[in-house]
C-alpha cells in the first residue's frame, strides 16, 4: 500500500497544499465576517445577509477543507513514515491547535450570527492572525524539518 501511494505522492501533496490554502483563508475570512457583523444589529437585515455569507463560508470552504486536509495529511504521512519524525510531532501538534482553533471560531461565529456580541473588533482583529502565525511555524517545520 506505501508502495501505491507513494505512486501517488505528489498529487497527494498538490491537494493537500491547494485544500490548506482553501482552509487557511476561510480562516483569515471569518473574524474579518464576525467584525462585519458588528456593524448590524442583532436580527436586522444586515445581520442576516453577514450570518447567511458566514454559514456559506464554514459549510462550502472551511469545514470541507478542512477534512481534507486532515486526510490527506495524514495519508502522505503514512506514505513517508514521518510517524517517527520529531518534526512531523510538532507539526501534528499545531496543527491540531489550528482545527481547535477553527472549531472555537466556528462556535464564535455561530453565537455572532444568533445575535449574541462574545467578541469586540479589536479581540477579533488579534485573533485573525492566529492562523498566519501558525502557518509560518507549520511551513517551518515541513521544510527544515529541524529534529
Amino acid at each position: 500500500m506505501q508502495e501505491s501511494l507513494l505512486a501517488i505522492y505528489l498529487w497527494l501533496k498538490i491537494g493537500h497544499v491547494i485544500f490548506m490554502v482553501f482552509w487557511l483563508a476561510g480562516l483569515f475570512m471569518l473574524p474579518r465576517q464576525c467584525i462585519y457583523i458588528l456593524d448590524h444589529d442583532p436580527s436586522s437585515e444586515g445581520e442576516a445577509k453577514w450570518a447567511e455569507r458566514m454559514a456559506k463560508l464554514r459549510k462550502i470552504i472551511l469545514t470541507p477543507s478542512l477534512l481534507v486536509v486532515w486526510v490527506l495529511g495524514l495519508t502522505l504521512a503514512y506514505a513517508i513514515g514521518a510517524f517517527s519524525e520529531g518534526w512531523f510531532h510538532a507539526k501534528l501538534t499545531l496543527v491540531v491547535i489550528l482545527s481547535g482553533y477553527h472549531g472555537w471560531l466556528v462556535a464564535q461565529a455561530k453565537k455572532m450570527s444568533r445575535g449574541e456580541r462574545p467578541l469586540t473588533e479589536r479581540t477579533l482583529r488579534m485573533i485573525g492572525e492566529v492562523p498566519g502565525l501558525l502557518l509560518v511555524l507549520i511551513v517551518a517545520l515541513v521544510y527544515l524539518r529541524p529534529f
